[in-house]
């Protein structure tokens, strides 16, 4: 009779702690064993210490963030697609950071995606399996129809996330450019991509709950790569957000304060400029450092493809 036993869950289940057991971010910390005995104040401040070590980490791996980001930047610069694909707390972080673009950056909804195992279910219910699937982020990715212009970020604290592995897995094979983030050294994910950036910032506080410094570090890189990509695509004016979309009320005053701060105009020329080129922040800004008309600093930044101070350099030889 031919054995099973390798197919078993214990065995299914041992093979899987042992490969756990050599992650960094699954490590067990003896030194913390009873920190559940410890006064509320000395636990928050262990926690505060650990949490000063995260930006450390992701400083160490600034080279090979830089050179993502440049890469990302030249796809979408062409049209291409930023697109995020995780589980869990990873998965979240990926459509937070994807969701918080259209507002930020004025952003096509499509132009940034985040995607998460098991669908929108799974930002507030974890969904049994899906992060186990690298046949699901292959089949995720393409209903998004993936094109070699696009570039797919897989992320997993752990880097050996089957999703994310899969997708980063998937999209090269399609030609996509391929990023992946973890937090542990010589990760699955990182093999996978074209660009591994691995954040290693050590055991957590509570043994395997990446949500906390592992959670952090790959805000602050996804952080990262959707700002610095977006200043490259012109997306900003020096450090102010010139294509914000002003949805709200909030908003709308924050583009009067922007126009004001890049120009210096009085409100009623800021008035005038927005009315003049539909509130559009960019367009505004043009008309009134450009001193040109509401349908000429649209065709100005068209031309420039969304740069302002392209468009500002072409304004000025227009009227030397």
């Amino acid at each position: 009779m031919t054995s099973t036993r390798a197919n078993t869950p214990s065995a299914t289940y041992g093979a899987l702690r042992a490969q756990l057991a050599t992650l960094t971010t699954e490590a067990f910390r003896p030194e913390l064993a009873e920190i559940d005995q410890l006064p509320t104040a000395d636990i928050a401040r262990i926690m505060n210490g650990e949490d000063r070590t995260v930006p450390q980490a992701v400083a160490a791996r600034l080279p090979e963030i830089a050179a993502a980001i440049d890469a990302t930047a030249e796809r979408m610069a062409r049209g291409g697609r930023l697109i995020y694909a995780g589980a869990g707390t990873a998965g979240r972080l990926g459509v937070l950071d994807a969701s918080e673009c259209p507002p930020t950056f004025n952003t096509d909804p499509a132009q940034v995606v985040g995607l998460i195992a098991g669908g929108p279910t799974a930002m507030i219910k974890a969904v049994e399996g899906a992060e186990d699937s690298r046949e699901l982020a292959a089949e995720d990715l393409d209903r998004l129809g993936l094109t070699a212009d696009d570039t797919v970020v897989g992320v997993s604290a752990s880097g050996r996330t089957p999703y994310a592995v899969g997708a980063v897995e998937h999209a090269r094979a399609l030609g996509a450019l391929t990023l992946g983030l973890s937090c542990n050294a010589d990760s699955a994910l990182g093999a996978a991509a074209e660009h591994g950036l691995e954040i290693v910032v050590g055991p957590e506080l509570l043994t395997g709950s990446t949500r906390l410094k592992a959670g952090t570090a790959q805000k602050l890189v996804l952080n990262m790569i959707s700002t610095i990509t977006m200043i490259r695509l012109g997306k900003t004016y020096g450090n102010l957000m010139v294509d914000v979309r002003a949805s709200n009320e909030k908003l709308r005053a924050r583009s009067r304060r922007i126009v004001a701060l890049a120009t210096g105009a009085p409100d009623t020329d800021i008035e005038a400029a927005l009315a003049a080129t539909g509130g559009e922040v960019k367009n505004a800004i043009l008309v009134l450092l450009g001193s040109v008309d509401g349908p000429t600093a649209a065709a100005l930044l068209n031309e420039a493809q969304g740069h302002l101070r392209v468009a500002l350099q072409a304004a000025a030889a227009r009227t030397a």
